[in-house]
């Protein structure tokens, strides 16, 4: 082996370790800031089980005490269990749901989110989303391309958001920021949240089904844990009504989705717009030929804003970590 080889391979073990899942959409740029300070274990290209990919890559998983992830891979229990030094899991994403928390708790593993504060950004895309689906924007250019200039005019016809009742699921940062946009375009807000908030003035819904009986649109925006799983049912939706919009900014699992796609169809429900979906990357192909659905690959947060502040987050928690351990 030449000399330079041997040295590259030197310091190539002497850096952390650093087990990258997903990977997160920073990561690119993470790896060419950083390729001094950490040896990065690519998990996410490799189809093989985790202790062999470590095997192939000669690496103690002992040695292993920090995780980079996003929502695109889980870390599962299994994977907590068999990386026994394990103390700090990353990841790029405001949600937590891909990671088992339960068991970070019991080894006393610290998860760090840094998607920065992209409240703004996912407010934009619910009231953009919505828009979409209610101007029926995205369904009126597919017909212009399709049919160019001899296509007849007014064959789409629209609903006007102002005065719509708008039910938030899930009044936090996110939440409220809808709701504040919303406002602006003279709906009234009503919400459902854990618990009723103190200085909030919109109405306060305990049962989400009330809520959506009361609501012409339903905006998601909690997170995704037991309780809140399906937490729009089929009940939910034909509470909502034939001319009711869902538009979903949380996570896909917050509505079952079969039961969707089947109100959809059935004109149960009148539209959809959708930025997550419950088996990402997933999407019901049932959906793609719906001009009452607007389509979203879980893209949200993606500004280079925001990416720009969850690069810098994550890589200043990981130095924190290493240079405190």
């Amino acid at each position: 082996m030449a000399m330079e080889d041997k040295h590259n391979l030197k310091d190539n073990k002497e850096l952390q370790p650093l087990l990258v899942f997903g990977p997160p959409i920073i990561f690119p740029t993470f790896e060419a800031q950083n390729s001094h300070n950490y040896r990065f274990l690519k998990a996410f290209s490799s189809q093989d089980p985790l202790h062999q990919f470590l095997t192939e890559q000669k690496v103690d998983p002992s040695s292993i005490q920090a995780i980079l992830c996003n929502p695109a891979q889980k870390v599962s229990a299994d994977v907590i269990r068999f990386l026994p030094s394990l103390r700090i899991i990353v990841t790029t994403s405001a949600g937590t749901d891909h990671i088992d928390l339960v068991e970070c708790s019991r080894h006393s593993i610290q998860v760090a989110c840094a998607a920065g504060d992209h409240a703004g950004d996912v407010a934009d895309m619910a009231v953009g989303l919505l828009l979409d689906v209610l101007c029926k924007i995205s369904a009126a250019d597919r017909h212009v391309r399709k049919r160019g200039p001899s296509m007849p005019l007014n064959v789409f016809f629209g609903s006007k958001l102002k005065g719509k009742r708008v039910g938030i699921v899930g009044l936090g940062k996110i939440g409220t920021a809808v709701a504040e946009r919303l406002e602006a375009f003279g709906c009234s807000m009503m919400y459902n949240s854990r618990k009723e908030k103190a200085f909030i003035s919109y109405p306060f819904y305990s049962n989400v089904v009330e809520l959506a009986g009361d609501s012409d649109v339903l905006v998601l925006c909690c997170p995704l844990n037991e309780e809140t799983r399906h937490i729009v049912n089929r009940e939910v939706m034909l509470a909502l009504g034939k001319d009711g919009c869902i538009v979903n900014v949380g996570r896909g699992g917050l509505i079952d989705e079969k039961e969707l796609v089947q109100c959809l169809m059935e004109g149960e429900i009148g539209g959809a717009g959708l930025d997550v979906f419950e088996n990402e990357p997933i999407v019901p192909t049932d959906l793609f030929s719906l001009d009452n659905v607007v389509l979203s690959p879980h893209a949200s947060s993606l500004t280079s804003d925001s990416l720009d502040e969850s690069y810098k987050l994550s890589a200043e928690a990981l130095q924190v970590f290493f240079s405190s351990n």
